[in-house]
């Protein structure tokens, strides 16, 4: 019976740490590539060996004791028993608040530090959590679309950010739609719940709660793609709600805005024509319109309800529908228009039984918008 319980133990220990091997750790707090993460890093670090201390001397003497007083064939008598010792119980509360002192001088700091608004040079973004995909709304007055009312750049799923800037992120919980087919209504604030924004190599998780406004501060060193991760449960899809930060030279930084300001081309042809129909009017019977939702700049598609798609296929934006397939995998982009559903259980979109001549011509389009 102890040999099995030895070998299920070990199976156990062998499963745990399998569990925890990747082969591209991407999300890893002990990777920073930025000020905000390393300094958190720095405190980690620390904190981390003091409670391996503690953790070995507690149990250490919890293993002593339990080997020293066992019971032993033979003896019946019980241990000495001793009630109360002054100096022990003097020093083991002492020494536990002498350790929780010296974590909290630096912790507490950190987050005062970690609190404070950025300096005027730092670009200003707004993060809308929602179920389930991250919006991301650009405030700052020189990052407004150049057509129509000049609304503020909005993207979807990837958030842009030149390197070596400060962004201060402003966390928002947003609404949507409230089932399939239905309108947004703001009134309706069950689909407004709370979640969490996380990208490991950049900065830590800050709750995204309704009603509330808190905020980030980061800056990524060097260009390049650092993957995040909503981190506390929001529904059906909590776990497939991810994102992407894609830090820029300023150059690529300066192109990419040019592009963002810029309304949609209105130049496709063929099947791409035949998709912007599709989707700029309402679909034959009766079966709904995708700009009841989706915005698409220079067009009526004005919605905010679900992603804006005015450059879908911008060279940045490398994934939709929460970040869970690339733009570029035009087989899981048919998969979705088909049955939303299908792919993503929950997912607000509905069906709008399109045939494949209008999922075929919808992807034309769509890949047109860059």
């Amino acid at each position: 019976m102890r040999k099995k319980a030895l070998w299920a133990l070990g199976a156990s220990i062998l499963g745990l740490l399998l569990a925890a091997c990747a082969p591209n750790a991407s999300q890893s707090t002990l990777d920073p590539a930025g000020p905000t993460a390393q300094s958190e890093k720095n405190l980690f670090v620390p904190v981390f060996w003091i409670a391996v201390a503690v953790f070995v001397l507690v149990e250490g003497a919890i293993l002593v004791i339990a080997i020293k007083y066992r019971q032993r064939k033979g003896r019946e008598r019980m241990p000495k028993q001793t009630h109360g010792n002054t100096r022990l119980e003097i020093g083991w509360t002492i020494a536990p608040a002498l350790v929780l002192a010296v974590v909290m001088v630096p912790t507490v700091s950190l987050i005062w530090q970690l609190a404070k608004a950025p300096g005027p040079g730092a670009l200003n973004v707004t993060v809308q959590g929602r179920q389930w995909w991250w919006g991301f709304q650009y405030t700052d007055p020189d990052m407004k679309e150049s057509y129509g009312s000049g609304e503020p750049i909005t993207v979807a799923d990837v958030l842009v950010v030149p390197a070596g800037r400060q962004v201060y992120l402003s966390l928002e919980a947003a609404g949507g739609l409230i089932g399939p087919g239905d309108p947004p209504d703001p009134a309706k604030a069950d689909y407004v719940v709370i979640h969490s924004f996380w990208t490991p190599q950049l900065f830590g998780k800050q709750d995204v709660v309704p009603g509330r406004t808190n905020h980030i501060t980061f800056a990524a060193d060097q260009p390049g793609t650092y993957t995040g991760q909503c981190a506390e449960f929001c529904g059906l899809q909590h776990a497939n709600m991810k994102f992407k930060v894609v830090a820029l030279s300023q150059s690529d930084w300066d192109a990419w805005v040019q592009r963002e300001r810029a309304p949609a081309s209105t130049t496709v042809e063929g099947l791409a024509a035949e998709g912007r129909a599709i989707f700029l009017n309402p679909l034959s019977n009766d079966r709904g319109t995708c700009v009841n939702c989706h915005a698409i700049g220079g067009t009526e598609a004005a919605s905010g309800a679900a992603p804006n798609l005015t450059h879908f296929y911008d060279p940045t934006h490398t994934c939709f529908a929460g970040c869970d397939f690339d733009t570029s995998d035009t087989e899981a982009l048919k998969a979705w228009l088909r049955d939303p559903n299908a792919v993503k259980l929950g997912a607000k979109m509905p069906n709008y039984a399109l045939s494949d001549h209008e999922i075929d011509a919808l992807v034309a389009y769509l890949q047109s918008l860059t």
